[in-house]
């Protein structure tokens, strides 16, 4: 049977733009659609903008510290619609720099809704209908809003981007790192955050120490935080501000509610019945090791698939089913190693297991810690710590997992994260020797 391409990709997110390069260069006839913005959630509204406000929002804190280091700082100001545009610009930059990417590969795109009708066919929102030997559905995730009275009046990660004016207090519901993200982005920038959050857990993950360390700092940045708390009711009032009900406690006042409890597979409406796409309860498409689904002519790759939503490992499954499909390179994408970090302020980082994962699988672990006071806090008011953990299997002496929290802990992780995928022991570590002054050398100075 004659196709009109060898491969339609429904998405052109990470993923998406990475398996339609990839079959392209491989020679496959690929068109891809996309009914928003080229780029997708990261690029477009997700971690790319929202990790340029975490950097304006840093500004906020080295201008306090210059005076430290003998800057004479006047006339401090901040204008969020600075902020705000310059982020939105370089989206816009991305943007074309991803459709060029697709250009330059030949890889035809439609700027318009796709939906499945066949094991082999596609309709666009403009009424054609395609076909084509593979269908790679790469449609990402879409955030969750509660149905509570009142949640027209509050704005998910989506819209936060595009608020008109920086609120002066802000709910952030959920405690989950898009939350803890944008807490400390506003807290930063001067609003007063509240958090609210239906469990006593934030971080759900992460290791328990690195949680407890980010929740004393951050309370004593002024975050306020109220668990078992889910937001009941908004009410807006005749100033536009919002009134905000939360579990028993007396309403609180805000200009702006987040909700940011988590992101659904974003599969609703995409017809994927019709070609016997079986979804999970969720919304979630499975899949097996090669990411093709029930259908064995339709892969799906990246947040709406049964797997991790992490950009990163978007990137690689679209890469693997581009190179099974047309370079004749099947493999499947390892999921136990995977680093990850919130940026938060400050920011934590982690790779392989945390404590109570090593205990359970492994019973005997040793673990090392390194608790001390960065020396850029040095010379500030904060007395806040970093901490870094290591944690060892104490038959093997192999490093099962590194967790870390304080400042650049992401960008000292990623170099980390080696050894545990390279199975490098503790003596490993004690044998490199340390580059110092750093905060890096903690890694391989703890005894």
């Amino acid at each position: 049977m004659e196709f009109d391409y060898d491969l339609f990709v429904i998405g052109a997110g990470s993923g998406g733009v990475r398996a339609s390069r990839i079959a392209a260069s491989h020679g496959a006839r690929v068109a891809v659609a996309e009914e928003f913005r080229i780029g997708g959630t990261c690029v477009i509204r997700g971690c790319v903008p929202k990790k340029l406000l975490v950097y304006g929002s840093h500004f906020a804190e080295e201008l306090q510290d210059a005076s430290h280091y003998g800057w004479s700082v006047e006339g401090m100001s901040f204008d969020w619609a600075v902020l705000r545009d310059t982020v939105l610009r370089d989206v816009d930059r991305l943007e074309v720099a991803y459709t060029a990417t697709l250009d330059n590969h030949k890889v035809e795109h439609f700027k318009q809704r796709a939906t499945v009708t066949g094991p082999n066919t596609v309709r666009l929102a403009s009424g054609r209908e395609v076909s084509a030997k593979y269908i790679l559905v790469a449609t990402g995730a879409w955030p969750v809003m509660p149905d509570f009275p009142g949640n027209e009046h509050c704005i998910t990660s989506n819209e936060v981007f595009h608020l008109p004016e920086l609120p002066r207090r802000v709910i952030v519901q959920g405690a989950g790192y898009i939350a803890m993200e944008f807490a400390g982005i506003f807290n930063a920038l001067g609003s007063h955050v509240t958090v609210v959050n239906r469990s006593e857990t934030l971080l759900r993950g992460y290791d328990e120490a690195l949680r407890d360390r980010l929740l004393q700092i951050t309370m004593a940045r002024g975050i306020e935080y109220k668990f078992n708390c889910p937001i009941k009711k908004v009410e807006k009032q005749e100033d536009g501000s919002l009134l905000v009900w939360v579990g028993d406690h007396d309403p609180v006042p805000a200009d702006v509610v987040l909700v940011a409890t988590g992101r659904r597979p974003n599969t609703d409406g995409l017809g994927l019945e019709t070609a016997g796409v079986q979804l999970g309860d969720k919304g979630q498409i499975p899949v097996d090791e090669l990411s093709r689904t029930s259908c064995e002519s339709i892969y799906a790759v990246g947040d709406v698939t049964d797997r991790v939503q992490l950009t990163p490992i978007a990137i690689r499954e679209g890469h693997a089913v581009a190179d099974a499909l047309f370079g004749n390179n099947p493999r499947a994408i390892a999921y136990d190693c995977i680093p990850s970090a919130v940026f938060s302020q400050p920011p934590l980082a982690s790779v392989g297991l945390t404590e109570g994962q090593a205990r359970n699988q492994f019973g005997n672990v040793k673990i090392y810690t390194s608790d001390f006071r960065p020396m850029k806090n040095v010379f500030a008011s904060r007395q806040e710590r970093g901490l870094y953990k290591l944690v060892v299997d104490a038959g093997t002496d192999r490093i099962l997992g590194i967790h870390m929290i304080g400042p650049e802990a992401p960008e000292i992780l990623q170099a980390a994260a080696i050894a545990v995928q390279a199975k490098l022991t503790k003596a490993d570590f004690d044998a490199t020797v340390a580059l110092h002054p750093s905060m890096a050398e903690e890694l391989v100075l703890m005894r």
